[in-house]
């Protein structure tokens, strides 16, 4: 068997992410909810044997307090966050590979600043 060929990233992970995405675009096709598409994704990806968590809990921090709280539509495998847009149309994956060791978000003064990694 031939190795697992890598996406332009190389990460392998984003790769059979990006898989399990197109096999619910062909499966499901357009017109459902947000809601629809990111049950269904998750399946795929914990078919394929990838650990996923759907809606996870992100806090928010400015100054040392907790700004907000948001949940992500899947964390996979502690290192890429998916994000599942869904129009009347199209549907649209969004994939960002973290940094490691940790998900966290802060805006801290002075000024703000935000980092984002994405991949793609």
């Amino acid at each position: 068997m031939s190795p697992l060929v890598k996406d332009a990233t190389g990460n392998d992970l984003t790769y059979r992410i990006i898989g399990a995405a197109m096999a619910v675009h062909n499966k499901l096709g357009p017109g459902y909810k947000e809601e629809v598409y990111e049950k269904a994704l998750a399946t795929e990806v914990a078919d394929s044997g990838i650990e996923a968590q759907s809606q996870y809990p992100v806090e928010v921090y400015y100054s040392d307090a907790i700004a907000g709280l948001f949940y992500l539509d899947l964390y996979v495998e502690n290192q890429v966050v998916v994000e599942v847009k869904a129009l009347s149309h199209l549907v649209i994956v969004h994939i960002y590979v973290l940094p490691p060791p940790v998900l966290k978000i802060e805006f801290r003064k002075p000024p703000p600043v935000a980092v984002k990694t994405t991949c793609g």
